[in-house]
């Protein structure tokens, strides 16, 4: 072996001494590639809509409804189905609905609990003992451990075990707890890992509640959306995103999570409005913010001419006296001439008062130790893209010509294209939150709305939905990638393009609201690309017709969930209502996909060589066993 090989191998024996504790390890690793692989969630857009993700989180995308219809489907009646469901989802709620309404007796708590140790030990089976053990609440994890391993033996010993067990659990008033905990179990058991394809942020109120959800979660990556970005580029610095971000919020009301979410006051807008705009207090501060969003991003698109957006610097082309705009060759009749604050001889200049609110703006983002935090999980959990199991998740688009040929983007120098595009983009917007470098603290502004960013790809026309009603110059031309969706060729060569170039890969996308009532599938090119964006957004349920899809990817193959609209938590805790979900499996493996089909098992494959080497060394003396008397 050569001196590198020698160096590892060293430092691997410090951790496995003996030719024993080689092969032990070895052992469990291939047993490991030898169980089902764990069920993957994909979502996207939730866009602060927390109740409803938090239901979506505490059914497992009906995967719960599913195990306990398998399981009880012959032996609970509907209603005592749905009502075990909703314990499953809100334990600690329906706990206490059920003590008020005087139902919590000794048998409910005996049958109730073995009810949940079924369904706990069903959707444990495909993982190892170990990591089952690990994902119990440690104080019940010794008796969770032996209420789910209880085997029948020749004198039924085992079992008796195990009723004595739930004897003193009701006996000493115990049962609450250990409710919770095996609901606890069974939701973390029935997802191994979830998929967050972009877009907490905007529209609904709470963003803030869902990243606090999601930094307690036990696995999971996000793949940074449009609005994702627009909030850490907000925190980087970036003027422009700061605008955009108070004025998507304030448009729809959500100064909770501004004000009391993050701390970061609307007072000075609020005053400053009200000083030079009629209307509401709300209304006089949109109109306030439109015309800074026009003003810091005009600013921007002047200082990079590499971002080819002049046809966005619209506010040099009002006309004051006659209230129109030009847009290209055509002018157009706006919807106020109300722009106190915008010298004509300079429009794009902030006044005193606007810098003034923007200084506070913009110290407020730097200082908010919470939004701070939930944009350091951001940077640490997520990526532009991410490659896994034979999968690419992004949000947005791979920017294409419109010949359907991959384009290339000329940005700090470099010409770029697919997948090496993709990578700078990404590393730009880690430097902008670690180095602050101003041309990446920029450019996070591109990334948030630029024609060919790989989170947007569109012309964003904040401006003609501000100022002009004509709707059809509202419409966003978009990248030709968003033609391209549908078609195999074009999806094969972006796949290949990141290196995945298995029959069984997909691209699975956000971004794009699927108009499922209008008869649109979000399953493209045939079968090759996903879109899981189905209008999780409040705003956006009339467009789809729906409230939002999951993916679930499991050993048995693909299938996509479209969900009903959520009501309430208070509807699912008095009448059991769940949210409806229709499912389509429309991809199933040939054979089962064990965890040695998946990067997972590429991993442990990788690891069961490099014991073999140490194994082998061991053997032949070239190595020294750390024998120890």
């Amino acid at each position: 072996m050569d001196q590198e090989q020698r160096k590892y191998l060293l430092l691997l024996s410090e951790k496995f001494p003996t030719r024993q504790s080689v092969c032990t390890e070895i052992i469990n690793l291939a047993a490991i590639m030898n169980l089902p692989k764990g069920t993957e969630h994909f979502m996207s857009d939730i866009h602060g809509e927390y109740e409803a993700f938090l239901h979506i989180m505490n059914n497992c995308s009906g995967v719960i409804r599913e195990k306990i219809e398998l399981l009880f489907g012959d032996r609970l009646t509907d209603l005592e189905q749905r009502e075990l469901r909703t314990l499953i989802y809100y334990p600690r709620q329906k706990l206490r609905k059920l003590r008020e309404e005087k139902r919590l007796t000794p048998k409910w708590y005996r049958e109730t609990l073995q009810e949940l140790i079924e369904i706990a030990r069903l959707v444990s089976s495909k993982y190892t003992r170990s990591k089952v053990r690990k994902a119990m609440p440690k104080e019940f994890g010794y008796i969770l451990d032996e209420l789910l391993h209880a085997q029948p033996d020749e004198d039924d010993n085992q079992l008796a075990y195990h009723e004595r067990i739930l004897d003193t659990i009701i006996g000493i008033q115990n049962g609450d707890e250990f409710i919770i905990a095996l609901s606890a179990l069974i939701k973390r058991l029935a997802v191994d890992h979830l998929h967050i394809v972009g877009d907490l942020f905007d529209r609904g109120a709470d963003a803030d509640r869902i990243i606090d959800l999601l930094m307690d979660y036990h696995s999971l990556d996000i793949q940074w959306g449009n609005h994702d970005i627009l909030w850490m580029g907000a925190v980087c610095g970036n003027d422009a995103c700061i605008a955009n971000v108070i004025r998507n919020n304030v448009r729809y009301n959500n100064d909770r999570i501004l004000e009391s979410g993050y701390g970061i006051s609307l007072r000075d807008l609020q005053l400053f409005s009200e000083k030079y705009y009629e209307g509401t207090p709300q209304q006089a501060m949109v109109k306030a913010i439109n015309v800074i969003v026009q003003k810091v991003e005009g600013q921007l698109i002047r200082k990079h001419p590499e971002y080819e957006m002049n046809d966005r610097l619209l506010l040099d082309k009002v006309d004051p006296e006659k209230g129109t705009v030009r847009i290209g060759d055509q002018e157009y009749p706006m919807n106020t001439k109300e722009f106190p604050t915008v010298d004509w001889n300079d429009p794009y200049r902030l006044t005193a008062e606007e810098e003034k609110v923007m200084e506070g703006f913009h110290t407020s983002f730097h200082v908010s130790q919470t939004l701070k935090r939930h944009v350091s999980f951001l940077y640490s959990v997520g990526s532009l893209y991410l490659e896994m199991n034979d999968n690419l998740l992004f949000h947005g688009c791979v920017p294409l010509k419109e010949n359907g040929q991959m384009d290339e983007m000329n940005f700090f120098g470099r010409f770029l294209r697919g997948k090496d595009y993709f990578d700078m983009c990404d590393r730009a917007a880690r430097q902008a939150f670690l180095s602050g470098s101003e041309p990446q603290v920029d450019f996070m502004w591109y990334l948030w709305g630029g024609p060919k960013s790989p989170v947007c790809g569109r012309v964003v026309k904040t401006f003609e939905r501000c100022y002009i009603d004509d709707k059809e110059v509202w419409k966003e031309p978009q990248d030709a990638y968003y033609a391209y969706m549908d078609n195999e060729a074009t999806c094969r060569m972006v796949l290949r393009d990141f290196g995945l170039k298995s029959d069984m890969s997909h691209i699975i996308n956000g971004h794009v609201p699927v108009r499922a009532s209008e008869g649109e599938n979000p399953i493209k090119a045939h079968g090759k690309l996903i879109v899981i964006d189905g209008g999780f957004s409040r705003a956006y349920h009339k467009t789809t017709g729906i409230a939002g899809y999951t993916l679930i990817y499991n050993s048995h193959g693909m299938r996509i969930k479209a969900h009903a609209p959520f009501e309430s938590v208070e509807k699912v805790l008095d009448e059991n209502l769940d949210i409806e979900s229709r499912a389509n499996q429309f991809e199933i493996e040939p054979y089962r996909v064990m965890v040695g089909d998946t990067d997972i098992g590429k991993n442990i494959a990788r690891q069961i060589d490099d014991l073999n080497e140490l194994l082998d060394a061991y053997r032949e003396g070239s190595i020294p066993e750390r024998i120890r008397g």
